[in-house]
């Protein structure tokens, strides 16, 4: 048949190929070491057996090919694993055949066992198999398999069933398989996926405010002296014990005076009101400066220093806004928003008022605003940071995103993006797909068992594998209203969940205390730390023992791969609405270490009452019969227990509000 643009779908039809974000527009994502389930959808006419064959094509033009294997007969679904090895932007293909082996062997054993065309049988068998001896290399001890079933099929002195099972012995099949005869190949087209560092999937966040770290307050004039990098940097190794990887600092600029805002976000700043890092710009300069009292490039330096040593990375807030004062707005006023009246629009978003904040207009100048960004960019990336938690960036041009962390991520594959974008899913979801690593979710607004159990399963799905979510509890301007009510039990179940119901999570430093007193009227917590300083007691942080909880959630994230992992999630049936269980499971076969691991999560969330009932686990989700007993190791408290597919499970917020059980090999 001549092949032509009406019968493109080829000679052994391929559809439905996975991962693939609409057809190769974007590149799929992910991490080295992370296992990629490639799938596709393979059949033919007839009763002919087809094959599959997954063919990557690595940065330095290499290629590597892998057997794509029937996963489920009904739905025509083909599935191979892939580890990537090393970074940078792979392509893979899939290719489909006929199978003339498989197709033989089938016919064969029916008729051969029922009498039908026995010697015929045989002597095809013969020459297909001679066909793959001749036409396909291979090593040599492979090569005398082969020979051997083929000897076999010739010994007329043995009965016809005896000399066919040779060809049909699993260890010819497993050679098969490696190296196939292969007839009718069709290709899909290349799709391209973007292999980054692991640190774009699995991160624990640590969330500061420098200034408060090491603020001081004058006990008899009342006046706060603020924190620098030098006493902020006293704290770091205190985080990395905890297991955090990444200090994230607010934003570090000068700040503006006019319409400054005080405590509690005020109209009217007290003297001595520190004001909100993020109206950004003042005097000493604009998202290119430091401010004064925090310290000087030099100390910035030497904090990021002492980070690296502690095992930290530095991520710092980009909230790309500018106040009154900022330099920017005498330099460039043709970059915002002017009004009728020939003021400057401020940012709004009804019925909340920024006064104290410009939006940029990247409609106006949009290549002087580029520029002036992505140097600025450069100059903290020259300073050592690699992270970058970007404020609202759903109020920016997506074309400019694209852009912009497309030029970065080909001078700095390193540095990771945090989109802090709270809004509608279509956007959230396209933000991941023009490059940014992570996401902040949902999340924190899912705040029952149901909600919770939805969420998990629509963030580990198709999505991951271009949006990677970042769990956080709380934020320095988000106080949900359970966290408000539930107290210490809720706060160290949302810890849990958080840091086991996805590979990056986040938490605001403050969260030890169960600082939980909202601001009346919003979802915020009262004295809010934008409007001032706040200094804590460290030698207290444990009072709750959300520390130590810390501590050992990050310990069984370093060493469980199946909790660095954002697929292989399975829900399971509960008798009791308030909990929610989940497991993560990797296989051996995609597992970097080649050994299995999995890890079930139990949580109440209900933090008033002890709560009761049986889980019942989907034991071939995880690869186990449904008459297997496990022996679980609870991560948080060191107890063992020896669970079968049904077990009773019992909860007290006063003792502890989950489990996280690692089942043994």
């Amino acid at each position: 048949m001549d092949p032509s643009p009406e019968t493109s779908v080829g000679r052994i039809p391929i559809v439905g190929v996975s991962p693939a974000l609409e057809e190769g527009r974007w590149p799929a994502r992910a991490v080295v070491g992370e296992a990629v389930p490639i799938t596709a959808t393979i059949f033919r006419e007839g009763h002919d057996s087809e094959g599959a064959t997954v063919v990557i094509t690595r940065p330095d033009g290499r290629r590597e090919r892998l057997p794509m294997p029937l996963d489920d007969w009904g739905t025509s679904t083909y599935r191979a694993p892939w580890i990537p090895r090393r970074e940078g932007l792979h392509t893979f293909r899939v290719e489909a055949w006929s199978d003339p082996v498989a197709t033989w062997a089938h016919a064969a054993e029916v008729k051969i066992h029922a009498g039908v065309d026995v010697q015929l049988m045989l002597d095809e068998g013969v020459n297909v198999l001679t066909r793959a001896l001749t036409e396909v290399r291979r090593a040599p001890a492979k090569q005398a398999v082969l020979q051997s079933a083929i000897d076999a099929l010739r010994d007329g002195s043995v009965n016809p069933e005896a000399r066919l099972q040779p060809a049909l012995s699993p260890e010819l099949k497993a050679i098969l398989t490696a190296a196939p005869l292969r007839d009718s190949v069709s290709t899909s087209r290349e799709y391209p996926i973007l292999i980054q560092r692991e640190k774009a999937l699995v991160s624990a966040w640590y969330e500061i405010f420098p200034r408060s770290e090491g603020a001081r307050r004058n006990k008899r004039t009342g006046e706060w002296h603020s924190g620098t990098f030098t006493t902020a940097a006293k704290r770091l190794p205190a985080i990395a014990a905890m297991g955090f990887d990444v200090v994230y600092l607010t934003p570090i600029h000068p700040i503006g005076i006019t319409h400054r805002k005080g405590r509690n976000n005020s109209l009217k700043a007290e003297p001595g009101d520190p004001g909100s890092p993020y109206a950004i710009g003042a005097a000493e300069g604009g998202h290119d400066a430091i401010h004064p009292e925090l310290g000087t490039m030099r100390t910035f330096k030497a904090f990021v220093k002492k980070a690296r040593e502690t095992g930290l990375e530095v991520a710092l807030d980009v909230a790309l806004q500018c106040s009154p004062d900022h330099p920017w707005v005498t330099e460039h006023p043709e970059w915002f928003t002017q009004r009728l009246d020939g003021t400057i629009a401020y940012a709004e978003n009804p019925p909340k008022k920024y006064q104290d904040i410009y939006p940029l207009n990247f409609d106006n100048d949009p290549e002087g605003i580029y520029h002036a960004i992505r140097d600025m960019l450069q100059v903290w990336i020259d300073a050592g940071v690699t992270l970058f938690r970007v404020d609202n960036p759903h109020t920016k041009p997506l074309t400019f995103w694209e852009r912009l962390l497309r030029e970065i991520a080909q001078d700095h594959p390193e540095v990771i993006f945090l989109s802090e974008a709270f809004t509608r899913p279509a956007m959230m979801h396209t933000l991941a797909k023009i490059g940014f690593h992570q996401s902040y979710t949902y999340f924190t607004w899912r705040q029952n068992a149901a909600e919770l159990g939805e969420y998990l399963e629509e963030v580990s799905g198709d999505a991951s594998f271009y949006m990677r979510p970042n769990f956080w509890p709380t934020t320095h301007d988000i106080l949900t209203p359970d966290m408000q009510h539930g107290g210490p039990a809720l706060y160290r179940a949302r810890a849990v969940l958080a840091a086991t119901g996805a590979p990056s999570y986040g938490i605001y430093t403050g969260y030890e205390f169960v600082e939980n007193v909202p601001r009346p009227g919003v979802e915020e917590q009262i004295d809010n730390e934008k409007y001032e300083f706040k200094a804590r007691d460290w030698d207290d942080a444990d009072r709750y023992g959300i520390q130590t909880l810390l501590t050992r959630l990050n310990d069984a994230r370093r060493r469980h791969v199946a909790l660095r992992r954002l697929r292989g999630l399975t829900l399971h049936r509960t008798t009791n609405p308030e909990f929610l269980c989940f497991t993560r499971h990797v296989p051996a076969e995609e597992s970097p270490s080649g050994k299995a691991d999995t890890v079930i999560v139990i949580a109440s969330l209900d933090p008033h009452h002890v709560q009761s009932g049986v889980v019942t686990l989907d034991m071939a989700a995880l690869g186990l019969e449904d008459d297997a007993r496990i022996v679980v190791d609870d991560e948080l408290t060191g107890a063992t227990y020896t669970w079968g597919r049904d077990f009773y499970v019992r909860l007290d917020p006063a003792v502890t509000m989950a489990h996280v059980a690692a089942v043994r090999p």
